[in-house]
């Protein structure tokens, strides 16, 4: 996929108020610090569509960027920043969880993993949740920069492994760099077979 424009359109504090539009929708989420802003920007190939931050749990609404005039990417606020509330964490909470499950327009959400570290407990519950709840979903894992290929290529099929205690069935996953633009056409790639099978759905 060829990404020709990618525009801001809007945030907001709830579900309810997301864009009244029947498009396409690909969550982007992942804990604090994860590298989501600076991942978004190097997939829509825009320095500071998503702003970056150096203090972690900036995002806090539901922001919609719309890709080519066909689909929205949507930035979800990050889970697990400690220095947050826990009035603001459990708002986000609900934000996060009605955004996921009500929201029809959803098509796929990409969980994003910092690959230079272990499996997080908060991460593997929010990725059970996923599944319990039948999300579609699929894992980015990101910073593959810091670790070099091999490395990172054992890190990501020791994470996924460890799931198969609990999923007969893996779900796609991808390692990327922001730094070094690595897993973009396959991320791209993968949206843009999914938006095909939904304007051609075979009978």
């Amino acid at each position: 996929m060829e990404i020709t424009k990618a525009e801001f359109v809007v945030s907001n504090p709830t579900v309810r108020t997301c864009p009244k539009d029947t498009k396409p929708e690909y969550a982007f989420i992942g804990r604090s610090n994860v590298g989501k802003s600076s991942l978004i920007n190097m997939l829509c190939a825009r320095k500071n569509l998503a702003k970056t931050s150096s203090t972690p749990g900036k995002t806090l609404l539901i922001n919609h960027f719309i890709v080519n005039n066909e689909w929205y990417l949507v930035d979800l606020p990050g889970y697990g920043y400690a220095k947050q509330s826990k009035t603001t964490r459990q708002k986000l909470e609900q934000m996060i969880s009605s955004y996921i499950l009500q929201r029809e327009q959803l098509i796929n959400v990409f969980v994003l993993i910092d690959i230079r570290h272990d499996p997080q407990v908060i991460d593997r519950e929010f990725i059970d949740w996923l599944g319990q709840s039948n999300i579609p979903f699929s894992i980015i894992f990101t910073k593959a920069d810091k670790l070099g290929p091999v490395k990172a290529k054992m890190n990501a099929e020791a994470y996924m492994s460890k799931l198969e205690d609990t999923w007969e069935i893996l779900p796609p996953y991808f390692i990327t760099s922001a730094e070094k633009k690595l897993g973009r056409d396959e991320v791209l790639d993968y949206i843009d077979r999914i938006n095909k099978e939904l304007k051609n759905p075979t009978e």
